[in-house]
């Protein structure tokens, strides 16, 4: 049965994109790339904004496809949905006015602050959630109370720029995010075997559906890289890479596995850490870096590296990391 909502999400995704692309290409959505990414020179002209064909698809597949118990799956579409209403604002922006500048740094960091307060919220409110979340490598829980507030808060904005600025090469955030859903599924899967067993019908209900959007996000992205993978005919946009940020977020909090985050989205983290320290070590020494160029995935390109080549070691490196998370779960 979950191979039929991965099939129709990806057939329906397969033919938005496509109306996408067509749309996106006759209007001239064209990405402006940045100078100094000489290696990219080539790619100007490539439309952008594709990322609204797999929202699209994945927000139609999702609604027609939760069942009884789906509170939170409505509810992570919906946020998925409003921080790709951000992505569009920006994206929208930079093509109207032919810029690499969209929104402000301070406009996007308050609009997602604004989204992930209301999360958090929710989450601190529900009687489902509270502040209960899995230790990692670890076969138990614990509850921090309202300290899920803030945390929650900054998982949603580490993830939405995390999965933005692993967006930087053809494929990457779409395959790496795509490896991250299927690993997801699998370890809810194995949470709502033990949920069941243990007669937690409801709750495990709740993640069903959450592992059912998971499913449906899987196929839309596998979809979507028929357009995507190198040579990339149309970029997902930040409309796309906000988007998947704040599902990843979504799906992860709600089942509790939050502290995964880190440890099955390892790359979103080296993207963030790699210019996090370019950025501090610029700063400190007045000029000097430590990578050719941040994030981390621009440094292994200006080493040589091709980016079918970056874009297999990052998903490896995420299906590693996930199939050691398996492991231990189903123990």
């Amino acid at each position: 049965m979950n191979l039929i909502y991965f099939a129709v999400a990806f057939a329906v995704s397969l033919v938005l994109c496509g109306i996408t692309y067509a749309i996106l290409k006759k209007t001239k959505a064209k990405q402006e790339i940045l100078e100094y990414v000489t290696e990219h020179s080539g790619k100007s002209g490539t439309p952008t904004m594709g990322g609204i064909g797999f929202l699209l698809a994945f927000t139609i597949c999702s609604f027609l496809s939760v069942k009884s118990n789906s509170d939170l799956a409505i509810f992570s579409v919906i946020v998925t949905c409003g921080f790709g209403v951000i992505g569009f604002l920006d994206d929208f922006i930079k093509i109207k006015f032919k810029r690499n500048l969209g929104l402000r740094a301070y406009q996007k960091i308050l609009a997602q602050l604004l989204i992930s307060v209301i999360v958090a919220i929710y989450v601190l409110k529900n009687p489902l959630l509270g502040g209960e979340i899995k230790i990692p490598f670890a076969n138990l829980s614990v509850d921090i109370g309202g300290w899920i507030f803030p945390l929650t808060v900054f998982i949603f904005l580490s993830c939405v720029n995390g999965v933005n600025l692993t967006d930087g090469l053809d494929g990457l955030a779409s395959s790496v995010t795509l490896v991250y859903l299927i690993f997801f599924c699998i370890l809810t899967y194995i949470e709502i075997q033990k949920l069941s067993y243990s007669g937690y019908s409801i709750l495990a209900g709740e993640y069903e559906n959450l592992m059912r959007i998971g499913i449906i996000g899987a196929g839309v992205l596998t979809a979507f890289l028929v357009y995507n993978a190198f040579p990339a005919k149309v970029f997902m946009g930040d409309v796309g890479s906000l988007a998947l940020g704040s599902l990843v977020a979504c799906l992860s909090i709600f089942t509790r596995i939050s502290l995964y985050i880190p440890v099955l989205g390892i790359m979103y983290v080296v993207s963030c850490v790699s210019v996090i320290l370019q950025v501090g070590f610029f700063k400190i020494t007045k000029g000097k870096r430590i990578f050719l160029m941040a994030p981390y995935h621009h440094h292994l390109q200006k080493k040589g590296l091709s980016e079918p080549r970056v874009c297999i070691i990052y998903t490896a490196i995420t299906a590693v990391f996930g199939s050691v998370l398996v492991a231990l779960a189903a123990m």
